[in-house]
């Protein structure tokens, strides 16, 4: 019963008010109201419908752009993060970049001085080598010039003289054999 009463209610000013005017007159809601208009009841109901609406979807919409603002917010940091690892790995390709550069001078240097230091060991060694080389050619030159000379001697003694040609008696053979000894 209690539901047929309150759907009257809201029934009964409905059909009132479609009842509608007729023409040239002004309408009986008017006359009884004793308005010209409905602008006043027209901006209260849009007043109405409006907070309705902002109560309904406002907190939806502030929480749709609090999530958004958030997100925006998370990837931000997230890229700032990014970005700062970036460029600490930046900066730590550039001290091993450093690192690696004056690490290629230092041997660059150490080869340069060990090659010095080898090139001098060869040069004296080569020096040293040369030195013995000149002393047996000039110790082989030597034999080799004692060696003509006893042949040339022995051939010239063999070939002009003779045993009989050496007279040498026995005071002679001890007195030479007596000077070779001593």
């Amino acid at each position: 019963m209690k539901k047929l009463a309150l759907f009257a209610l809201l029934l009964l000013p409905a059909i009132l008010l479609a009842s509608g005017h007729e023409s040239g007159e002004v309408s009986r809601y008017f006359t009884q109201t004793g308005r010209e208009s409905d602008f006043w009841p027209r901006v209260i109901n849009f007043t109405i419908f409006a907070l309705i609406l902002y109560y309904l979807v406002a907190n939806p919409i502030k929480n749709f752009f609090k999530d958004r603002r958030e997100g925006i917010a998370g990837q931000l940091k997230e890229i700032e993060s990014k970005l700062q690892a970036a460029k600490d790995e930046k900066r730590e390709a550039q001290a091993r970049l450093e690192e690696s550069a004056n690490k290629a001078a230092e041997i660059i240097e150490d080869a340069k001085l060990e090659a010095k230091i080898l090139a001098e060991k060869i040069a004296d060694a080569s020096v040293n080598e040369l030195e013995v080389l000149e002393k047996q050619f000039a110790e082989k030159t030597a034999l080799e010039e004692r060696k003509a000379a006893r042949e040339v001697i022995d051939e010239v003694l063999s070939e002009n003289i003779t045993t009989d040609d050496i007279a040498l008696d026995e005071s002679k053979i001890v007195d030479i054999i007596s000077k070779k000894v001593a």
